[in-house]
């Protein structure tokens, strides 16, 4: 039939509606019928007044008439049972055109027909199922959802073990690493992996963010404290993902590409998010990439930061951020003339206090919080919390002794920080913060403001000055002389060795520590040195006695070092081949075993 032509005086209007748009006013005469989704409803509305005349309606459903050929063509090809099927529904398919386009009238079958309402174990083609295949679904998901580490993946549960096994009996010695409590790593385990949370407390990209706004809010709020802060002149996010991206964060927010900053340069101990070089010019940094960077050095005689030539380079440079803070300074900041030199020069003053953050805390070392604009930190070293990292921020009115500080906003007498590094973390680098970071964060924060946490870094000091005096009276050298924190660099010039070579003994002894470079007495950088701390060890209990048997170990590892180093060389292929099966390092690493396993891990049995 063809609708776009005039019906004739029958007395009938044929009319269609989508089950989807709203339902019509009720009207004298006039029927319709609910079908599914997928189809429409057939309305008739009768001229006729006589109610005796009963209209049936009859369930359609609409389709191309194209669509609906090939559908069955193609069926046809594959199964003949499927034809005869297909043959029995094109005789209940009548053609008609409205307004000139071909289209095809499908009579639903007497199955389909029903509420379109109806659950999924009804009878509705497509939604039948079986209860025991619901019940089959459902324990596939606890099958999946429930299982332990040990039954999912065998393999990573055998290496993990074998890294638990490796943490209780070494000696960690590494300066950035620490070991959590259990409450840690419940929280960095837990459901709040799950949740995406883009944008900050109150301002979410997704919903049901209700209680991970709680978190966020009261993991800030103790940061706030743990420092001593007034949340009325200092704000504070907690969303990087390392101290690396807090301090991109700072840049990105702050300056525009090719913009200058000025750093402790890598060989002197500086981090390499402050800006890197290689000495043949090539950029390792994401900060020398995408600004211009020039670094300030220690004084290659004494190791300390040479204050004069730092203004001196940084009046000439004009850096729009000066950064403080440092990977490998064993020794104090002085932040009254850092601020004295960025107020000269015009600079925003940036702290990275990634190294002794818990330090400050616990107020073991002098604070850059009086001095400085910005101050950031990853939160796992001697704060002992997850990894990640974390940006202090000034905010509120200007001391008049800063007013006039040039990249600070519009030149207003407010800070102007807080939207820039907000908006710098996310949209601009990061997407969703990671809750679970965040809530074992706020646990790790709550302990810091403890009176134990105060003893703990309190210990952590002690067994770094007595590790340097058990190290100076077998005459070692230590750059600078000793330790104001919980690091000291030891100088290995005068044992023949380089740092590589003697971590990599310390390796198969089973202590963990890092190389890095010196300088000599001209000035030239070496690969001479190596980097000790002591926040790991004083986490399992270790006291200043403990730190001097492991100076006894250090020093024995570096004579075996020595040992392998004259007859088989200092290459490195060569010197390894010297380490394996070496009956010395068998015997020292047993020692080391014995001892570590004196000691209880923090977070988790052995």
């Amino acid at each position: 039939m063809d609708l776009s032509q005039p019906p004739t005086n029958s007395g009938l209007s044929l009319g269609f509606l989508s089950h989807a748009s709203a339902a019509p006013p009720p009207l004298k005469n006039y029927r319709s019928s609910k079908i599914a989704d997928d189809s429409i409803s057939f309305q008739i509305e009768s001229r006729i007044q006589n109610r005796s005349l009963h209209m049936p309606s009859i369930p359609l459903q609409l389709m191309d008439q194209q669509i609906e050929i090939n559908h069955h063509h193609h069926q046809a090809e594959n199964n003949s049972d499927v034809k005869k099927d297909d043959e029995e529904d094109e005789g209940k398919v009548e053609e008609f055109r409205i307004l000139g386009h071909p289209m095809t009238l499908k009579r639903k079958r007497e199955s389909d027909s029903g509420s379109s309402t109806t659950s999924p174990s009804s009878s509705s083609k497509g939604f039948r199922v079986s209860s025991s295949e619901m019940e089959s679904r459902r324990n596939a998901v606890r099958a999946w959802g429930n299982q332990s580490l040990r039954d999912a993946d065998p393999d990573i549960f055998e290496i993990m073990e074998k890294e638990k096994e490796r943490q209780y009996k070494g000696i960690e010695l590494i300066a950035s690493e620490n070991f959590v409590c259990n409450a840690v790593m419940e929280a960095l385990g837990s459901h709040l992996t799950n949740k995406y949370s883009e944008g900050m407390p109150g301002a979410r990209y997704y919903g049901g963010n209700q209680y991970i706004d709680e978190i966020e809010t009261l993991c800030c709020e103790r940061a706030l404290a743990a420092f001593g802060l007034d949340p009325e002149s200092w704000g504070v996010n907690v969303q990087p993902y390392s101290c690396t991206s807090a301090n991109f964060a700072v840049y990105t927010g702050l300056l525009l590409p090719g913009d200058r900053i000025m750093g402790l340069d890598t060989p002197s101990g500086g981090n390499t998010s402050h800006g890197c070089y290689l000495p043949n010019g090539r950029k390792v940094s994401g900060a020398s990439i995408f600004f211009e960077s020039l670094p300030y050095k220690v004084n290659p005689q004494t190791g300390h930061v040479d204050y004069d030539k730092l203004e001196e380079k940084a009046l000439d440079f004009r850096p729009k951020i000066l950064i403080c803070g440092g990977s490998s300074y064993p020794r104090e900041w002085d932040y009254a003339r850092f601020r004295q030199i960025a107020d000269k020069c015009g600079a925003v003053l940036l702290c990275d206090m990634a190294q002794i953050s818990g330090l400050i805390a616990a107020k073991e070392c002098a604070s850059p919080f009086e001095y400085c604009d910005i101050v950031t930190s990853t939160t796992h070293k001697s704060l002992r919390g997850p990894r990640g990292g974390i940006i202090f921020f000034r905010k509120g009115p200007k001391p008049r002794k800063r007013g006039m500080l040039l990249n600070q906003g519009d030149g207003g007498d407010r800070y102007d920080f807080e939207d820039k590094i907000n908006f710098a973390v996310f949209p601009a680098l990061q997407g969703g913060p990671h809750n679970n970071h965040i809530a074992a964060l706020a646990i790790a924060l709550k302990q810091v403001a403890t009176p134990e946490y105060k003893m703990y870094m309190q210990q952590v000091k002690k067994n770094a000055r007595a590790l340097a005096a058990a190290l100076l009276r077998r005459n070692c050298r230590l750059i600078t002389g000793g330790t104001d924190n919980h690091m000291l660099l030891w100088d290995l010039r005068n044992l023949g060795l380089t740092g590589k070579n003697f971590e990599k003994v310390c390796e198969f002894c089973h202590i963990t520590l890092n190389k890095v470079t010196t300088f000599d007495d001209n000035g030239n950088i070496t690969p001479g040195g190596v980097r000790i701390g002591t926040p790991a060890m004083t986490s399992r209990g270790c006291l200043e006695a403990d730190f001097e048997i492991m100076a006894e170990f250090l020093l024995r590892a570096a004579q075996i070092a020595s040992s392998v180093q004259r007859e088989h060389g200092k290459l490195p292929k060569s010197f390894l081949k010297g380490l394996e099966n070496n009956k010395e390092i068998i015997d020292l690493r047993a020692r080391v075993e014995s001892f570590a396993s004196q000691f209880a891990m923090p977070g988790f049995d052995v």
